[in-house]
């Protein structure tokens, strides 16, 4: 929902063994920025990527993980909490 956004490049990807595109080493080295949803995914994350998590800025939205993909108003949250951050 943020590729448009000049000079991002985004992705998606779950923590969970059961996300459908699950986050790998790769990825966090690619990150520039990690958002998280909740405290619990920020642990998650920093246990099993610690020795990858260098200069990555990890930023924990504090929107609770009960809504559905793409839910609208999971979308209106993130369009209204996310944009400070990538300027």
């Amino acid at each position: 929902m943020f590729a448009d956004y000049p000079g991002v490049e985004t992705m998606s990807a779950g923590l969970n063994n059961d996300a459908e595109v699950q986050l790998g080493v790769d990825d966090v080295l690619w990150a520039d920025i990690i958002f998280v949803m909740e405290q619990t995914h920020k642990k998650k994350l920093k246990k099993s990527f610690k020795e990858h998590l260098k200069s990555q800025r990890v930023i924990c939205l504090g929107i609770p993980d009960n809504f559905d993909y793409m839910d609208d108003e999971l979308v209106r949250i993130f369009k209204s909490s996310v944009p400070q951050f990538l300027t």
